[in-house]
């Protein structure tokens, strides 16, 4: 595979491993088979396009976890019993599909997700796949976690093999934007977070599967609480620009008292209103120095990010950063 261009990009946690335009047409198949054999498991795999196959293969280590993305022309993949029974790591599966119709069949099932969804299979059984991406290249971010870190039933779990899951609203959503934002923004993490992000990831999968099998006691409690921590800093995140998003109308929305809200984030050593005015802050500071806002006023973009009051923003900016809002814009956007 030397010839195959494959280089790691620094301390980023996401390393290229594969790009199919650094090699000849006639070499391109059995090099992506040999590197998806290597990074995920063996299968069996034909080109099924009229043009040349193009490929490409990014991969992330994060300890209890894997996460490749992926882009692909059209193709069948197909995991035997001879396969399984040759090597089998034995991992669940959740491919996040973000373009090219792709389908799954396993275990009697058959799912077909759309764009912006997910879909379960397994290693551990025989699987059908195919991907029409037209004159184009499909596109997949996927996750892969041994089975034996999945604390659910095993005969239970697989019930959602070859199964499409809403990657759009719920705890699917949550899943879905978190392996997006992996596969887009991978520079923003260091190595050291890997192992954190594994974890995360654990229990993002964990509670979808107990969401599909439509137990609430599937999970394990602390997995339970790490999953309303996330979805509770989603809301946030999202009502950021709401004046009135206090830790009473945070807890209301989720259906549960606010002792209940700040217990849940005193064991991220940090208070819900403290959690509010950090992201608020942090947003106005990153705004100021976009110099697509340059014309934008100060108060403008503290308004947006939910500080009605400006001269309290103000004082709040400096405190956090050590200058106030207009010398972090000059100095950020000098000449502009």
């Amino acid at each position: 595979m030397g010839h195959a261009c494959h280089a790691g990009e620094g301390n980023a946690v996401l390393e290229k491993v594969f790009d199919s335009e650094c090699l000849p047409s006639a070499d391109r198949l059995d090099a992506w088979r040999e590197v998806t054999s290597r990074s995920m498991s063996p299968t069996v795999l034909d080109a099924e396009g009229s043009g040349g196959f193009r490929a490409t293969l990014r991969a992330m280590d994060l300890g209890a976890a894997n996460v490749t993305t992926m882009t692909y022309s059209s193709m069948r993949c197909r995991r035997t019993p001879q396969l399984i029974r040759r090597s089998d790591p034995e991992l669940y599966s959740v491919g996040l599909i973000l373009g090219g119709r792709q389908s799954v069949s396993q275990a009697g099932r058959r799912a077909a997700p759309e764009p912006h969804d997910l879909v379960l299979y397994s290693t551990f059984k025989p699987f059908d796949s195919r991907v029409d991406a037209g004159d184009r290249t499909a596109s997949t971010v996927l996750a892969q976690v041994p089975r034996a870190l999945i604390p659910l039933a095993g005969d239970r779990a697989d019930q959602l093999l070859a199964t499409s899951m809403s990657g759009q609203q719920g705890i699917g959503a949550l899943l879905a934007q978190f392996l997006a934002r992996l596969a887009t923004d991978a520079t923003s993490y260091k190595p050291t977070d890997a192992p954190r992000l594994g974890v995360i990831l654990l229990d993002l999968l964990t509670a979808l599967m107990a969401h599909y099998l439509d137990t609430d006691t599937a999970a394990p409690l602390e997995s339970r609480q790490r999953i309303l921590y996330l979805r509770i800093r989603a809301f946030i995140h999202q009502h950021l620009g709401d004046p009135h998003l206090t830790p009473e109308t945070v807890a209301g929305a989720h259906h549960m008292s606010t002792r209940q809200l700040h217990r849940l984030f005193q064991d991220h050593q940090v208070t819900v209103a403290a959690y509010i005015r950090r992201q608020r802050l942090e947003h106005t500071r990153r705004d100021l120095a976009d110099p697509a806002l340059v014309s934008r006023p100060i108060h403008a973009i503290a308004t947006r990010w939910g500080f009605s009051h400006p001269e309290a923003f103000s004082r709040a900016f400096q405190a956090a950063y050590g200058l106030s809002p207009r010398d972090h814009r000059r100095r950020a956007l000098p000449g502009v």
